[in-house]
This record gives structure tokens, C-alpha cells and sequence, in this order.
């Protein structure tokens, strides 16, 4: 058997622990013919402990088809393989012996009280020591030779990789020192690329492209640095908003803008008592003649100061108590300046101070009589602004994977440039076993990351439901994101503990990916729900 066919056969194994797994819980939680509400509360840990085996396995099943894929076309490397087998030999070891979901939580097979999934696969420490080798030869980049992306997106890599590499590596770690907002030059720049209106239709002054292109120039932006890789989140959620939304007269207006960067999003949903429980919140849309009159408070409001456009969601309906109640407005405001971010009447607010994701700055914002005219509800329906928000959240959070694994990347090349200049006891720290272990380990879940958030983007490309493999996505590369920067961090030993090392900047910027876009807890509830949903009678 060729090692393509026992990746395969590998990928099998893990699908079937995750459906023995699924059953195991379903009993657990159901009550006659649905899913009880109290049961899934209290199984939490076992709710959440599927969603992780289940993403493993997909994650594996992706690498499996991603080498079976490049051997196909005679591509699969000595790099691929190495890649690909620690893959497997790592998670289907974590399968077996405990999957971590936190650093402090795992989840093991006894816990659903099923077998444990044999493991056929090892890597030895010479085959860890020539992978990273191999690595050196290109500061980390090997991991992108090999992708499975077709030419046209290669050369998109290509021209955004030159990019940031141009006009964000060198800059981003004095704007996150001096904390300070990306410059603006940056911003026209990216707008003159076409970064905003990537998956806008070209009717509408955008490139037409898919989620695939999305994936690949967030990553390479956010490999450069997170802030500039996110300043198109906004845009790609107003243009989702307004295009599966919107009235025809609000999408002929707002999208060619959008598109080009005359006008700068930003989403203003989250409030401070909600969190995650978007359908409890109170912000207050009361109709007078023309237009809608705001109160109410909303937080952690990205880049909201420099912003022209809220995606406002708010509650419109004042006798509800659920999600049924709320709406959408497309808000338009000045854009602040020094010491006045929000120069609009009927609305205040301030910056938050945080660790890291600093470049386009948090805020918190309170309405007070802020005024939006009528015709700017979103569709022109009240009621729906809900479910004009949940159709977003598949590309949100493929977006929000692809932001990960470019930052897992930029930790990967950092933490093998200082193993290379770095020497200890006579020889560059890059030759000692426990060093070079670290980097191969990252370089192989950033290829897992990768390929199941590219698997992702393919199924939303195609048209197909895809909020499972989404939530999968950005759980597991949020996840290798931060291991990938805490172990780079390692690396650098005590110096990358000191701010002056952009190391200590990655470690910052990957801690929120777990945070935002739907929280590792809430993702898993998610992600578990909907497997024991699926395939119920």
C-alpha cells in the first residue's frame, strides 16, 4: 500500500470513531425523536469533545484528499509527504489518547464510551529533523509550494505576498507598538487591488471573484499583519449583507462604493450584555415619520471611528423579546478624527484598550436620538435583520479561518528565522531536536488548517451549504494559529517575551481568532448541534 492510500485509510478510521461518537452522544441527549435542550446543556463537554473529533477527522480527510489530489498530478513531494504524515500521526494519536480542546480539556474516547480508534501511523525524529530542513531551505515557505490551488490563484498569492511583504512586514510592528491605526495610504492601496470588492459581482464594480480568492489574500494580508488582513472583513460582511439582503436601489448604491474603497465599512452588532446571544439584544429602532431614532449601547466595534457605514443591527420591534424583533439599517456617519471619533449627533463613544489586533482599533459606541433615515433598512422589511446577519456567517468565519492560517504562517516564519540566527552551545538552535519539533509540528497543522479551510471556501463557491465545514474551519485554525504563535514565542526563549521582537505581537494578535466570530465554546456548540441533527428522522 503507497502512503497516499494509507492517509486515505487513516481519514476512514477517524470518520468512523467520529460517527461511533455521534451516536454515543445522540443517546445521550435526545428525548423521544429530538434533541433535549437540558440534556445537550448538561453533555456539554460531550457535545463540544464531538465537534473536535468530527473536525479532525474532516481536517484529515481534506490533507488525504490534498495529497491524493498532487500524487494524481505527480506533484506530491518529499516535503508534501512529510507534511502529511505528521498530520496523521499526530491527530490520529490525539484521537486516540485525548483530543485537546483547550490547553486544559480534552476529550478521549472512553468519555463517549466507544473504542478507541487504532493508530497505524508514526513519525520519527529523523523524518521530523529532514522536514524542517527542508524548511530552512525556504524560511517556511515550502508549506505554500503545493496548496492545490489552481494557477490563477497562485498568482493572486503572488502579487499579495509581494505586498505585504513590500508595505506591511516592515511596518506593522511599530504600528502595533505605537498603537495606531493602519495608515491610510495602506488602505487606498488595497483598495486600488481590488481587496474590497474581491467577491463583490463585477455589475457591481467588484472583481467577481469566489471565496477561494478571499481565502488566499486574507491569509497572505494577515500574514503580513492581522490588522491589514482583517480590513476587508468588514466589507466582505456589508457586501454579503447587502447583497443576499438588499433592495436592488440599496445594492446598485452601496456596492460599487464598497467596492472600491470610497466608503469603509464597519459591523456594529455585538452589545455589552449579549456577547454571543446577538437575539437578546436591546438597541432600540423607534420609527418617527422618515427615519429611525436609535438608542442603546453596542461594544467591541472594529475600526468604527474611521468608518463611513455601520451594518447596524438593532431592535425594531419593541414588544419582542427574540430575534423575530430585529433589524438591519445600513447607518451612514463621518468619519472621526483625533480626539473625536464619532462627530455625529446622537453618538458618543471611545476606544478600548486591548493586547493586540491593533491596527484598526476597538470601540464602544452609545446612540443616543441617532437618527438613520427609513429607506436605508436593509431589504425594506422590518424583522429580518437576523437572518440577514446568519447568512453571513458561513463566509465570516471561512475568512476568519483563512486570517488564522495566515498568521500561523507568519509565526512559522518567524520561529524558524530566529532558530537560523540564533545560536546556543556552538550551533544555530534550529538543530536541537526540541527546536526543530516545534516548527515542523507548526508547519504541519498549518497545512490541516489550510486544506480544510480551503475545502470550506470550495463548498460555498459551489453553492452548497457549508456553516458546518465553515465552524470546522475556523475552530481548528484558530486554534493552530495560537499553538503556532506560543510555540514560535518558545522558541525566541526570553527575547520573545520583549516587545521589540514582532514574535510577542503574534502571540497578541493570534489570541482573539479563538474570541471573535463566534467564540471556540459557542463554535463547538454549533458544530455539535448540528452533527446530531443531521441524518435524525
Amino acid at each position: 500500500m503507497n502512503f497516499v492510500s494509507e492517509l486515505a485509510q487513516i481519514a476512514a478510521a477517524a470518520g468512523a470513531y467520529a460517527d461511533a461518537a455521534r451516536a454515543a452522544v445522540r443517546e445521550r441527549v435526545s428525548l423521544e425523536a429530538a434533541l433535549d435542550r437540558k440534556a445537550l446543556d448538561r453533555e456539554q463537554h460531550l457535545v463540544h469533545g464531538l465537534a473536535w473529533v468530527a473536525t479532525y477527522a474532516e481536517a484529515l480527510r481534506e490533507v488525504a484528499e490534498w495529497a491524493r489530489a498532487l500524487e494524481a498530478k505527480g506533484a506530491f513531494g518529499e516535503v508534501e509527504r512529510l507534511l502529511a504524515k505528521l498530520v496523521a500521526a499526530e491527530y490520529s494519536a490525539q484521537l486516540a489518547g485525548g483530543a485537546p480542546m483547550t490547553q486544559v480539556e480534552s476529550i478521549r474516547p472512553a468519555d463517549f464510551g466507544v473504542e478507541a480508534p487504532a493508530v497505524t501511523c508514526s513519525v520519527s525524529q529523523q523524518e521530523k529533523t529532514r522536514l524542517v530542513e527542508l524548511l530552512r531551505d525556504g524560511r517556511g515557505r515550502a508549506t505554500l509550494e503545493n496548496t492545490g490551488l489552481d494557477s490563477d490563484l497562485d498568482l493572486i498569492r503572488d502579487q499579495f505576498r509581494k505586498f505585504a511583504d513590500l508595505e506591511v512586514v516592515p511596518h506593522a510592528h511599530g504600528w502595533h507598538l505605537r498603537d495606531e491605526l493602519i495608515p491610510l495610504e495602506i488602505v487606498e492601496h488595497m483598495g486600488a487591488l481590488g481587496v474590497f470588492g474581491l467577491t463583490i459581482p463585477e455589475a457591481y464594480g467588484g472583481a467577481g471573484l469566489g471565496k477561494m480568492a478571499m481565502c488566499v489574500v486574507s491569509e497572505e494580508l494577515s500574514r503580513g499583519y492581522i490588522g491589514v488582513g482583517s480590513l476587508g472583513t468588514r466589507s466582505e460582511i456589508a457586501a454579503e449583507l447587502i447583497l443576499c439582503g438588499g433592495t436592488p436601489a440599496q445594492k446598485a448604491h452601496w456596492l460599487p462604493k464598497i467596492a472600491s474603497g470610497e466608503i469603509l465599512p464597519t459591523a456594529v452588532f455585538t452589545e455589552p450584555d449579549t456577547g454571543s446571544d446577538l437575539a437578546s439584544l436591546k438597541t432600540r429602532a423607534a420609527r418617527e415619520g422618515d427615519a429611525y431614532v436609535i438608542t442603546g449601547a453596542k461594544t467591541w466595534i472594529t475600526h468604527a471611528a474611521r468608518a463611513d457605514l455601520m451594518t447596524l443591527l438593532v431592535r425594531t420591534d419593541a414588544t419582542s423579546n427574540d430575534h423575530r424583533g430585529l433589524s438591519m439599517l445600513l447607518a451612514e456617519k463621518p468619519r472621526g478624527r483625533e480626539g473625536e471619533p464619532f462627530p455625529a449627533p446622537g453618538m458618543s463613544g471611545g476606544e478600548i484598550a486591548v493586547l493586540g489586533y491593533r491596527g484598526m482599533k476597538e470601540y464602544e459606541i452609545g446612540f443616543d436620538g441617532f437618527r438613520v433615515p427609513a429607506v436605508n433598512l436593509l431589504g425594506g422589511e422590518e424583522g429580518q435583520g437576523f437572518k440577514q446577519l446568519m447568512a453571513t456567517f458561513e463566509s465570516a468565519r471561512i475568512q476568519t479561518a483563512a486570517r488564522a492560517v495566515g498568521v500561523a504562517q507568519c509565526a512559522l516564519e518567524l520561529g524558524l528565522q530566529y532558530a537560523l540566527e540564533r545560536k546556543q552551545f556552538g550551533q544555530e538552535i534550529f538543530h536541537f531536536p526540541r527546536v526543530a519539533n516545534k516548527l515542523a509540528m507548526i508547519a504541519a497543522e498549518i497545512t490541516a488548517a489550510r486544506q480544510i479551510t480551503y475545502f470550506a471556501a470550495r463548498r460555498k463557491d459551489s453553492g452548497k451549504r457549508c456553516d458546518l465545514e465553515a465552524g470546522m474551519a475556523k475552530l481548528l485554525a484558530a486554534r493552530v494559529a495560537w499553538a503556532a504563535a506560543d510555540s514560535a514565542l518558545q522558541i525566541h526563549g526570553g527575547n520573545g517575551f520583549a516587545l521589540e521582537y514582532p514574535i510577542s505581537r503574534v502571540l497578541c494578535d493570534a489570541r482573539i481568532l479563538n474570541i471573535f466570530e463566534g467564540a471556540g465554546e459557542i463554535q463547538a456548540q454549533v458544530i455539535g448541534r448540528r452533527l446530531l441533527e443531521e441524518g435524525r428522522n
